[in-house]
């Protein structure tokens, strides 16, 4: 899976943002990182800083001089915008994206990016096959590079681990339901001792929430003397809620 994606950061101003980078797609399982034209000396001290142990992606990356070379080997080339462009290509959301990638499974795939402050030029965008912006508040749409990349890193983890997303449920025995009947009576014993049904009117609609929140609940037998042994233990001292 994660040699069919590549990620490619057209004229990053900043070394610690392509640091961060590194850094994300280390924790997602991929390597393949195409950088053109850096604004500053790359590899440097700050990018390798800030990868926090991605080393080995920072010492491996490809510098490219134009963009079009650092596209070459990808056969779908996904530019990521902060704004719409108004330019004759495929606008793409989130879900489309994931979309795209469950149905292109053996295709290659560029991601690519633009400078910090700028975003990607018309030119750039114009090896693209898409366009995605990914959904921010209206007030403040502009992402950091590395967060851009560390969503996309995260949908195509996703799609192409699905079993780690799975729900997985724990097989723990709920109480039966005498269990539970014998605890919500002695509450409601020790309940109508210290005349908490009051006034008298709403006792029944009170009792049905009680029994609605416990069986909520589904305590299992530990949780149920748990909860019991709170129960007696304030009504032994008289605590008032």
């Amino acid at each position: 899976m994660k040699n069919k994606f590549g990620f490619i950061l057209v004229k990053p101003q900043l070394g610690e943002n392509i640091g961060a980078c590194a850094r994300s797609m280390k924790n997602f399982g991929f390597t393949n990182l195409n950088i053109v034209s850096p604004k500053i000396n790359f590899p440097n001290h700050k990018a390798k800083a800030t990868s926090v142990g991605a080393f080995d992606i920072i010492n491996k990356a490809k510098v490219y001089n134009k963009t079009n070379e650092a596209i070459s080997n990808f056969n779908i080339i996904v530019s990521l915008s902060a704004r719409r462009r108004d330019i004759n290509k495929k606008h793409i959301s989130l879900n489309d994206f994931v979309k795209l990638l469950k149905k292109s499974k053996n295709s290659n795939f560029g991601l690519m990016f633009g400078p910090e402050a700028s975003g990607l030029s018309n030119e750039d965008l114009s090896f693209s096959n898409y366009v995605l912006q990914i959904p921010t508040s209206p007030k403040f749409k502009s992402l950091n590079l590395s967060h851009s990349l560390t969503i996309i890193c995260y949908e195509i983890f996703k799609v192409f681990n699905e079993k780690l997303f799975e729900k997985k449920t724990t097989n723990i025995k709920i109480s039966s339901k005498s269990k539970i009947n014998s605890l919500i009576k002695h509450l409601l014993r020790l309940l109508d001792e210290k005349e908490f049904f009051l006034p008298k009117e709403k006792k029944h609609s009170m009792l049905l929430n009680i029994n609605n929140l416990i069986y909520r609940l589904e305590p299992n037998d530990k949780e149920l003397r748990i909860l019991a042994s709170i129960i007696s233990t304030l009504s032994k001292k008289n605590i008032k809620p």
